[in-house]
């Protein structure tokens, strides 16, 4: 199966097992829900590129995780980002692709457009690569 595919499972999996996670959401979605309530995470896009060498099939993926609350401040999301990077640092393995780093590629927060609405997006890169055959 395809790496984006199998890592984007994986990503969902590790988060949504993950006591501290969902928590502190009402829910986590793959791909934006038609409708959901406040505190809730995407995971967005996962945009792959080869990373492999002579023998070795890799991919490079670039992986969105967005959270949305509401709140005078974006206190609570920040706890959460910092929940969701401990997370994302310990994947190991999606089926199919060993994970042989995770690496932050940047974070913002931002009011949203609705008063007191909070917006958090992350970027990870993820490199895999495949196991056996």
């Amino acid at each position: 199966m395809s790496a984006e595919v199998t890592v984007r499972a994986a990503v969902i999996a590790a988060l949504t097992e993950d006591a501290a996670v969902m928590g502190g959401l009402n829910g986590l979605f793959n791909g934006q829900p038609l409708r959901a309530s406040v505190p809730y995470a995407v995971v967005g896009e996962c945009i792959a590129s080869d990373w492999g060498a002579k023998e070795v099939d890799g991919r490079e993926l670039r992986l969105t995780i967005g959270l949305h609350d509401a709140g005078e401040t974006p206190g609570r999301l920040a706890a959460l980002l910092e929940r969701i990077d401990a997370v994302m640092q310990l994947l190991e393995f999606a089926e199919g692709w060993r994970i042989v780093g995770v690496r932050l590629i940047r974070s913002r927060v931002v009011k949203g457009r609705e008063k007191e609405t909070w917006q958090a997006v992350v970027d990870y890169r993820v490199r895999v690569v495949r196991q056996g055959g």
